[in-house]
């Protein structure tokens, strides 16, 4: 009886002594999937590696409607994760959910952790702050569009990468006279041909800074450059110089074919272009402007995704977060994040040492995306879009645009119905968030 007493003594202490130094977790929830996904596994496995005190546990939750969806609903069941990863058009409903965000700027400062905001680009942090300027998320992921292009087809027309739209037609007009099929197609182009639009050519697609400084907004997009832009694009249409594809990416395929000799898309869509272009050479150009438009052509603003902190957990907790929002900002954690996917680094010294590993040498047109981020400082109208139900209000814009590829509707009917439908959105969100 009483060995057995010391025994259970014993195990007792152990249990209370491996409880004392266990390692405090931090849930992850995430949309990453396949490579990307395996990834993120890889980079909580380092920073896990890393220390003794914190155990970070990514969790794919699905897509990124899915994934914010599920961590709103997870935090009224007070069942939420301490980090989520929301897309960039979630923005405006996460800062609107009061009580539910520790802004980052505030974690950081909290924990203490060293945390220098001039770290990152402007670009990608311009879009995720508040009016003061301070972050409220932790930039993961960020995009922006290009022009990818068949080398070999250009090189057989006798034609150089567009700089502007105008040169997109007199070089499609020439693939075509040389027997290439179309022109160009586009992925999301609700994003590329509409929001970046707008910020290439310095005008807000909607009121109040693209709804930086008021939730009180209206869209814009029934106006020119927009409507002249989708109208030039249905005659396109009509000569086989542009072919839509889809939605999201689902038009790859007529690029990746040699169909189109062109196809614009997120710069993250570099791997995947060269994962399956099989054929022939392709290169990577700036998304075009139009010359008759615009004098200087403004940044593109970026797509992806940044990280959330949800309230409700222990402050040891959140210096756990904050030391691993550090790890994830180190250059070589960033610089290799960036290699593997073809997201923007989102600090300088990310980009720095990518450069200096030779990697732009090695992959030419992997800058093409930085460049075009940082070679302008943002306006008002460049800088990014904070509109509320955004999520809908992009279905709206597909939907409306869809109509001027079938010929059933000119580029200004759709563009006001568009506006007529979003304006009902954004009222909605405004009165919930007055």
């Amino acid at each position: 009886m009483k060995t057995q007493r010391l025994t259970a003594l014993s195990s007792a202490l152990l249990l209370a002594s491996f409880s004392a130094n266990a390692a405090t977790e931090i849930e992850w929830w995430h949309a990453m999937g396949g490579n990307l996904g395996e990834k993120v596994n890889e980079m909580a496995e380092k920073f896990n590696a890393s220390q003794d005190d914190y155990t970070v546990k990514p969790v794919y939750k699905g897509n990124y409607t899915e994934t914010m969806t599920g961590a709103v609903s997870a935090f009224r069941a007070n069942k939420q994760p301490h980090i989520v990863q929301v897309f960039e058009v979630g923005t405006a409903t996460m800062m609107s959910a009061k009580g539910a965000i520790y802004p980052v700027y505030e974690l950081m400062q909290d924990a203490k952790v060293p945390f220098d905001q001039s770290d990152y680009l402007s670009s990608v942090t311009g879009y995720y702050s508040d009016e003061n300027g301070n972050m409220l998320s932790m930039p993961f992921n960020s995009s922006t569009p290009v022009l990818y292009y068949n080398k070999d087809l250009f090189a057989k027309a006798g034609g150089t990468p567009p700089k502007t739209w105008e040169e997109v037609e007199q070089v499609s007009e020439k693939l075509l006279a040389n027997g290439t099929q179309c022109g160009f197609t586009t992925g999301w182009q609700s994003w590329v041909q509409i929001e970046n639009l707008g910020a290439r050519h310095n005008t807000p697609i909607a009121t109040n800074d693209n709804g930086f400084s008021s939730v009180d907004n209206e869209m814009l997009i029934n106006q020119s450059p927009f409507v002249d832009h989708i109208a030039k694009m249905a005659d396109w249409q009509q000569a086989g110089i542009f072919e839509y594809g889809g939605r999201r990416s689902d038009s790859a395929p007529l690029f990746y074919s040699g169909e189109c000799a062109m196809y614009m898309n997120s710069s993250a869509s570099y791997a995947g272009v060269r994962e399956s272009v099989k054929d022939f050479e392709f290169g990577v150009a700036k998304l075009p402007y139009w010359d008759k438009a615009v004098e200087q052509p403004r940044n593109t603003i970026i797509g992806g995704a940044t990280l959330w902190v949800l309230q409700g957990h222990e402050s040891e907790e959140y210096k756990g977060v904050a030391q691993f929002f550090s790890f994830l900002s180190k250059p070589e954690i960033q610089a290799d994040w960036h290699q593997f996917t073809g997201y923007l680094p989102i600090t300088h010294g990310a980009y720095e040492l990518s450069k200096k590993q030779g990697f732009y040498a090695k992959n030419p047109g992997t800058d093409v995306a930085i460049n075009q981020m940082t070679e302008v400082e943002p306006t008002p109208a460049s800088k990014g879009i904070r509109l509320g139900n955004f999520v809908q209000i992009r279905d709206v814009i597909n939907e409306e645009l869809e109509t001027v590829w079938s010929g059933d509707k000119s580029a200004q009917e759709a563009l006001d119905e568009a506006v007529e439908r979003a304006n009902g959105l954004l009222a909605k969100f405004a009165k919930a968030n007055k």
